[in-house]
């Protein structure tokens, strides 16, 4: 069931995000009034483990002017309990930004949830949805889209000219309310990263003070697009490690310094220990093993056979077992003037 609020808890804007689920013991859809209608959606903490939304949130409400918000928003603070853990999510629960309406994974109480928020969300019109992330890899700050429509790009390019376009994994936050509304997804860095905080905090406010969203090009010069082609795991049976070791999959210790850089085909990203195992599966948009046209093993080393840039390379285990080693892009044009 969706806990629902007209109000802040007493204390929201001052609590940690590890304790935030002293105020709101379950996830919870926050409704505040503003100058301007229709509102905006922001969603926090659908991974217990990147803070950067809640924290963007907070700052921005602290810093409120007195005539208060500049247009209505909707707030959904999603896995507090993982949050308290410092967790993405906890054991016996599904990632929660892999459980919105459009999902594969079977019906279960959370994806009953997110169903719930999004039909309280659209009995009215949206502006514009924005989802709020934090990534373990060295990334830029980048936005992400699930539609190459010049109001998204906009919305996107406002937080950064490099922008992506995926449509795999499905259940996502932004892919849910992409049939609504313009919607994008924000990746702010790592969770230490302060600046990541106030890019976010700075953005948000700019969005409650929009007007319109413009609904045309956004200048070629203005923008990097990459579209997301495969999203790469590593077997449940494969062994990692970033140390020169004996695991079946020896990554370099920098290996995350790799993302977002164009690689040529022949680049080496790890050394190999057991040849006869299959170490990697990189499936495309529609879900088809598509590794042989990315990975080969070389000797005994694992290598690209294509020219490629990785994104969401971790050096956190636990993050690649709980979704994915990296995706893998390449760069496309913007979508053609009207």
């Amino acid at each position: 069931m969706l806990r629902y609020r007209n109000t802040l808890p007493e204390g929201f804007t001052q609590t940690p995000p590890g304790r935030i689920h002293e105020l709101l013991p379950e996830p919870t859809l926050i409704h505040l009034k503003g100058r301007r209608e229709p509102p905006l959606f922001i969603s926090v903490l659908l991974h217990g483990n990147e803070p950067v939304g809640l924290q963007a949130v907070q700052a921005l409400l602290r810093d409120l002017p007195p005539s208060g918000l500049p247009r209505s928003l909707y707030l959904f603070v999603g896995n507090v309990q993982a949050a308290a853990e410092g967790a993405r999510h906890l054991p016996d629960q599904p990632d929660f930004n892999r459980v919105w309406p459009g999902t594969d994974h079977p019906d279960c109480p959370e994806t009953a949830l997110m169903r719930q928020v999004v039909e309280t969300l659209t009995q009215g019109p949206l502006f514009a949805s924005i989802d709020v992330h934090n990534n373990t890899g060295l990334n830029p700050h980048y936005a992400c889209v699930n539609r190459l429509d010049h109001r998204f790009l906009q919305l996107a390019t406002l937080f950064s000219r490099t922008v992506v376009y995926f449509i795999r994994p499905r259940g996502v936050q932004s892919m849910a309310l992409a049939a609504h509304c313009p919607a994008v997804t924000l990746e702010c860095g790592k969770p230490e990263d302060t600046h990541g905080i106030e890019h976010a905090r700075d953005y948000l406010r700019a969005c409650l003070n929009l007007a319109e969203i413009p609904d045309s090009p956004v200048a070629h010069h203005d923008l990097d697009l990459f579209h997301t082609v495969a999203q790469v795991k590593v077997r449940d049976s494969v062994s990692i490690s970033f140390t020169q070791g004996d695991a079946d999959l020896n990554f370099a210790p920098d290996l995350d310094h790799m993302n977002f850089r164009e690689l040529p085909s022949g680049t080496v990203l790890a050394k190999v220990n057991s040849a006869h195992l299959a170490h990697l599966v990189a499936r495309d948009e529609q879900g088809a093993d598509v590794t042989s046209r990315y990975f080969d093993t070389v000797r005994d080393r694992l290598v690209l056979t294509r020219r490629v840039m990785p994104s969401m390379l971790t050096l956190d285990e636990n993050i690649i077992r709980q979704d994915c080693l990296c995706y893998l892009m390449e760069r496309i044009s913007p979508p053609a003037t009207r």
